[in-house]
């Protein structure tokens, strides 16, 4: 039940980073080297995490997904 509501959840990334990019078009021009940093280190750390040991998983779960989701809206955003 927990990781069907962090895809749900990951899910609404897509029309949120949509949502941004037209919100914020001029602002995007000089941000942009910001939103592919923020994807970046997201994914990297995202990725990472998946190799962290810990006993947790959902903590591990939560973590990964909520990196995701901002790497999701960066790179939206980024495009």
């Amino acid at each position: 039940m927990n990781t069907i509501i962090l895809f749900l959840i990951l899910a609404c990334s897509f029309p949120i980073g949509y949502l941004l990019k037209y919100l914020t078009k001029e602002e995007l021009k000089s941000g942009r080297k910001y939103f592919q940093m923020v994807w970046f280190v997201s994914l990297i750390i995202a990725i990472g995490m998946l190799f962290y040991p810990t006993e947790d998983l959902i903590y591990k779960q939560a973590v990964i997904f909520t990196l995701l989701f901002i790497a999701n809206i960066a790179f939206i955003s980024w495009k």
